[in-house]
């Protein structure tokens, strides 16, 4: 979806202990993916 609209990926990042991941892309849009896979905006 983000690559798309055309926004630029600033951060991606994984979290081994709690297995979300973490990323930052655009002009302000975060997202966070946890392990059941259901992603939201922060």
């Amino acid at each position: 979806m983000l690559s798309n609209g055309y926004q630029e990926i600033y951060l991606f990042r994984f979290d081994e202990k709690i297995g979300n991941v973490f990323i930052l892309a655009g002009d302000n849009i975060q997202i966070v993916i946890p392990p059941d896979g259901e992603w939201y905006f922060i």
